[in-house]
């Protein structure tokens, strides 16, 4: 796992290019201090060798992650698109939201699912709803996860997810455009998708 670590002083703004990951050491982060999203999405998984990167959360602009709240080996942030963040943010009081909560919350319906099919598609609703747009007859999401990723999140291998994905693709329900950096899903896709109503 490569990743470079967050510089100990508070920025206004961070920026990462595509691909490019940051540790977040929660001893070297002052406590009730958070990072903020400014620009992009970021994948927020765990960096301890058992747990091989779970992906706990993914991130949009405004979204915050408490910095005194991750584990003893801190959190890796990833950036799925360029990104832009502030590590100097104060947390928002009283709003009773946390981002990082919400999506493990979300992931975990996901993996509890019967079938490998069933998470696969609530994983692309989800993904699409909180961090897609609909875009004429498709709706859009601005990265690509490799299918490697796909079968940690659904909780099944790289092969099943393959072959799971172009089912989907021989449906017509996806494209993944050659060039371009994210994917195109069907809006029927996603308004069918298991726990769409969460």
């Amino acid at each position: 796992m490569s990743f470079r670590f967050l510089p100990d002083a508070p920025a206004a703004a961070v920026r990462m290019p595509v691909g490019q990951t940051v540790l977040l050491e929660s001893s070297l982060r002052p406590r009730g201090r958070c990072i903020e999203v400014l620009d992009g999405v970021a994948r927020v998984y765990c960096p301890c060798e058992e747990t091989e990167g779970m992906t706990l959360a993914f991130l949009q602009a405004g979204d915050q992650l408490r910095t005194d709240r991750l584990c003893s080996e801190g959190i890796c942030v990833e950036a799925l698109t360029p990104l832009s963040f502030r590590s100097d943010a104060e947390p928002r009081q009283g709003e009773g939201f946390d981002a990082v909560n919400e999506w493990t919350l979300q992931l975990l319906r996901i993996r509890h699912l019967g079938s490998a099919e069933q998470r696969l598609h609530a994983l692309f609703g989800l993904l699409v709803r909180r961090l897609g747009r609909r875009c004429g007859s498709w709706c859009d999401l601005p990265f690509r996860l490799t299918h490697e990723r796909i079968g940690e999140l659904i909780g099944t291998t790289r092969v099943t997810t393959t072959r799971l994905i172009s089912r989907i693709r021989q449906a017509q329900l996806i494209e993944a455009p050659v060039g371009e950096a994210g994917m195109r899903l069907a809006p029927e896709l996603i308004e069918t998708a298991p726990l769409a109503a969460a």
